[in-house]
């Protein structure tokens, strides 16, 4: 007992688990590593995260202006290598204006797409041995005259497109081929009213038509591309302030969630929803601060992550708990947490700062993977939210009858 060096006093009965929470927060988030170099991340904030399909390895990351240096360019894309252990990005991008969104070109992997804060989209290759873009799109009235927060490229192999959107309120459908021109652009309207101010975006589960976005003036629309009701279709009021992020449900499984989506907000709360109803179907209220982002695992049905200005990471999982977060972790240096995005696998999540740094946690398996009976839990969960959501309604609307006039 004297010569051990490790504690002798173990319960491998599991005496001393009971009433304990199986692993602290530190061990179900671990921080892995921090993505920063000091030449291009300073001073930057970090404005979108992709992670490569091609090479899971790969982390793209852009960021906005550096006020303190005025000769560095304005927008600055790296790629981050998560297998090696070197401090350097494998690739350093960068063009004129601040890039507000980014995304590996899905089906090219090689080239590197950038939304920029002047409204054009910008196309890096980085097999070619040079920093700036290889193609960019004017500037014109014909294409976004404001900030591009979206870029995505949807379709399949031999059929596909980048989609932009910007807070112009138009979306637009190139072909990488050629960004001299777009395919098709449309002006997103919501009943013959003013353009839409889009913050985000997010398309349906296998879908290339209809998608969902988030706006500056706190409203949730649903729409699609083609068809006779091409544009917006739907609109959902619930949120106080304008939408920071937006994310469709696209766990496979024995049960489809696709109608699910949630979003986040400048007024602290997540909130929950399904294309098929009008109101939110549950708000997560457990912040105390802005939402920048939320998303769903890849891989659990029930789980999701957001992030704060407060700098804090929560992982929910509402087969636990629909009220507190399932872990919580708070990055230091009082920095504001922007983005999240989840790795393909769901054993690792990566969320960018205010301050230029990428944190890259490994996410316990115990949390990350879903056993067998999470998709029928959900489902449970789901129609237990859209009862109390029946209830909420009935009660406002008593409450309403009870205060207005008698006429």
């Amino acid at each position: 007992m004297l010569t051990e060096e490790v504690d002798i006093y173990t319960d491998y009965s599991g005496g001393d688990n009971e009433g304990k929470d199986d692993e602290s927060a530190g061990d179900r988030l671990k921080l892995n590593r921090i993505f920063y170099d000091e030449r291009w991340s300073k001073h930057r904030t970090n404005t979108s995260l992709d992670w490569s399909k091609q090479h899971p390895e790969l982390l793209l990351a852009s960021y906005n202006t550096n006020e303190d240096s005025p000769h560095d360019p304005d927008g600055v894309a790296l790629i981050w290598n998560m297998k090696f252990k070197k401090q350097t990005p494998e690739y350093v991008f960068h063009c004129q204006s601040a890039i507000m969104s980014s995304c590996f070109a899905e089906f090219h992997p090689n080239l590197i797409v950038g939304g920029t804060y002047s409204g054009q989209i910008v196309l890096w290759d980085n097999r070619v041995n040079k920093r700036t873009p290889i193609q960019r799109t004017p500037l014109s009235a014909a294409a976004h005259t404001h900030p591009v927060y979206c870029v995505n490229v949807v379709g399949t192999q031999n059929a596909h497109n980048l989609i932009s959107v910007s807070t112009d309120g138009k979306m637009c459908s190139w072909s990488l081929d050629m960004l001299a021109q777009p395919q098709d652009s449309m002006e997103l309207h919501f009943k013959q009213s003013k353009s839409v101010a889009v913050t985000c975006f997010s398309f349906l589960s296998g879908d290339v038509n209809n998608f969902v976005v988030g706006s500056e003036e706190c409203t949730v629309y649903t729409a699609c591309r083609h068809g006779s009701k091409a544009g917006i279709s739907e609109g959902f009021e619930g949120h106080h302030g304008p939408i920071t992020g937006i994310d469709c449900h696209k766990v496979p499984g024995q049960i489809d969630f696709s109608p699910y989506f949630l979003t986040s907000s400048f007024d602290w709360t997540i909130k929950l929803w399904s294309i098929k109803e009008q109101k939110f179907l549950h708000s997560f209220e457990d912040n105390s601060d802005y939402i920048y982002d939320v998303k769903w695992s890849p891989t659990h049905p029930a789980l999701f992550a957001s992030a704060d200005g407060n700098g804090k990471l929560d992982l929910w999982n509402l087969n636990n708990d629909t009220e507190v977060p399932t872990t919580s972790i708070t990055i230091d240096n009082n920095a504001c947490l922007n983005h999240v995005r989840w790795h393909e696998t769901g054993s690792h999540i990566a969320a960018g700062d205010d301050i230029g740094r990428i944190h890259l946690y490994d996410v316990a398996e115990t949390v990350a993977a879903p056993k067998g009976n999470e998709w029928s839990k959900f489902a449970k969960t789901l129609q237990e939210m859209k009862q109390q959501a029946t209830e909420r309604e009935e009660e406002a609307m008593s409450l309403s009858t009870m205060t207005s006039p008698l006429r």
